[in-house]
């Protein structure tokens, strides 16, 4: 039984259901403990956290909020006792027993794996339909690749990320590969997105919660979760890696660069013009990025795009699951291409 927990969470999305904690701490007789979290998942942070926990004693970290708060509250528990309340559905972060470390100033740095997914997820859908639509969108991106990195990672027969060892990544992974439950499960995120995912985001754009919004709720977090983790990345998450060395250029969130980095995944491939088509058809009638000006990088510069490539190639990068050879010319040529047919879509469909 818990009876102290710390709470990893930024103070807007704890005041947003302040009223709910209250109540918890009241009929379950439960103390919180404010993590004062800084809002990045960082080494330092981690470290800070874990040192706060052990000096209250806290028998369980909740991580309440966005995936950053999610992540850094596996770490900070190194995924044991760990509570997830999502206050958005923005990433697939909630369900993994995985997480993304980030450099101080925001640029990727690492990923970390744990034993066991967390223990509980709690998701409140009156606070998710209450929430920025842009978040459930983002959301969506995220979820969008789910199908295709599993794919990717299948025909390849590679690792995934349900195998790899506990703590932070020093490049090294333990042999597992994708299921067909994981697959399916992929698939069927993919399927979800296309069935009702516009509904869904009318449904948020007025806060109502409706079957299409639990639908969508579920794709994002739970779907999209034990796809790619158990069914495997590519190059698509790889990409997104690749451009947060760019953060500073743009504000776009991480579902939003992994919707781009979609179409960036189905040119390397070359897929064929019908499965292009239908992505892009879905990218456009919800509204996610499907150029580089959408998420902010309009303006790239040869010499960035280069860095970028080159990032997404390092040696223990998920885009070597792509079931061919991939270089740096490659990624470039893929995403400038992406980037003109994300604008010839737009133009061909004002």
């Amino acid at each position: 039984m818990v009876k102290k927990a710390l709470i990893v969470g930024k103070d807007e999305d704890i005041d947003r259901v302040r009223e709910k904690l209250d109540f918890t701490k009241d009929k379950f007789n439960i103390e919180f403990v404010d993590a004062n979290f800084q809002g990045e998942v960082t080494r330092n942070e981690i470290e800070r956290l874990q040192t706060l926990q052990e000096e209250h004693n806290c028998d369980a970290v909740v991580g309440l909020g966005g995936g950053k708060a999610c992540d850094t509250a596996k770490c900070v528990a190194e995924g044991k006792h760990v509570i997830i309340a999502p206050t958005i559905v923005a990433q697939d972060a909630p369900t993994s027993h995985s997480a993304v470390v980030y450099h101080e100033d925001g640029s990727f740095d690492d990923y970390a794996y744990f034993e066991s997914s967390p223990s509980v997820i709690l998701i409140d859908t009156t606070v998710i339909a209450n929430a920025p639509t842009r978040f459930l969108l983002a959301g969506m991106g995220d979820a969008l690749a789910t199908y295709f990195e599993a794919r990717a990672t299948r025909r390849s027969y590679s690792n995934v990320n349900a195998g790899l060892p506990n703590g932070v990544r020093e490049g090294a992974a333990d042999e597992a590969k994708g299921t067909n439950a994981a697959f399916a499960l992929a698939r069927l995120s993919y399927e979800m997105l296309l069935e009702h995912g516009k509904a869904a985001k009318i449904a948020s754009d007025i806060n109502q919660v409706t079957p299409a919004l639990e639908d969508i709720i579920e794709t994002n977090v739970l779907l999209s979760g034990l796809g790619f983790e158990s069914g495997g990345l590519a190059a698509v998450h790889a990409i997104y890696n690749g451009i947060s060395i760019l953060h500073e250029k743009y504000d776009a969130l991480h579902g939003e660069i992994v919707s781009f980095g979609t179409l960036c995944q189905l040119v390397l491939e070359n897929a064929p013009k019908e499965e292009l088509e239908e992505v892009m058809a879905f990218q456009a009638s919800v509204g996610l990025p499907m150029t580089l000006a959408d998420i902010g990088l309009d303006e790239i510069t040869d010499e960035e795009l280069q860095a970028v490539a080159e990032k997404a190639l390092i040696p223990e990068e998920s885009i070597h699951a792509m079931p061919f050879d991939v270089t740096v010319e490659a990624v470039k040529a893929a995403i400038l291409t992406a980037d003109k047919l994300g604008q010839a879509y737009k133009e061909n469909h004002q």
